[in-house]
This record gives C-alpha cells, sequence and structure tokens, in this order.
C-alpha cells in the first residue's frame, strides 16, 4: 500500500514549488530521507526539478522518477502561493516544504 506524500521548497517569492511522490511518505520514510540526506537547498533544488517521483531514496541518483526513469509524461512541479496555502491544499497523506531557513515543515 502506497503512502503518497508532496515534497516542496519554499522559492525566494515565498511560493512553494512541490512534486508527488508515491510511496513511503510517513515519517519514518521519506521524512527521515529527506532529513538526513536532503539538507541544502541546491539538492532539494534537484529532486523538485525530476518532476513527481514512485519512491524517494538517499540519493538523486537513485530515486525513482515517473519521468526520467520511466519515460512518463513529465509532472513540473505545482507552485502554491506560500507554504500555508501549501498546508491548506492536498498534500496527499503527507506533505513537506524545505524553507528558506533549510529546515523542513511537515503537515499531515
Amino acid at each position: 500500500m502506497a503512502t503518497r506524500s508532496r515534497i516542496g521548497i519554499e522559492n525566494q517569492d515565498g511560493t512553494v514549488s512541490s512534486i508527488y511522490c508515491h510511496f513511503d511518505g510517513y515519517e519514518s520514510g521519506v521524512g527521515a530521507i529527506l532529513k538526513v540526506h536532503y539538507t541544502n537547498r541546491e539538492k532539494v533544488q534537484s529532486l523538485i526539478d525530476l518532476g513527481d517521483i514512485s519512491s524517494l531514496n538517499e540519493t538523486i541518483e537513485e530515486t525513482v522518477a515517473y519521468h526520467r526513469d520511466r519515460g512518463e509524461k513529465l509532472y513540473k512541479a505545482r507552485v502554491d502561493a506560500s507554504i500555508d496555502a501549501f498546508g491548506k491544499s492536498d498534500f496527499e497523506e503527507y506533505g513537506r516544504v524545505f524553507t528558506l531557513e533549510g529546515e523542513w515543515i511537515t503537515f499531515r
């Protein structure tokens, strides 16, 4: 069974760009991987640039992206007006945003 989530990054203008992740969205899955292995803006942005993903792994190369790895249509990041707007949106079962301050915020 999938635990779906959205992974986002706060942009300089306060908007949030986010992608869908199909598997392991819970805190000990995607949450733990993000907090340990995605700790700088460059790496988080590279993840967002992949578009929607099937599963998140410790590296960008190991992460399974629908477009890059499966040849499916590229679904680019959804953009919400703010972190607050993201938190009120459909972020699946879990939503996570990497803030301008370099911290992860989790919504449930």
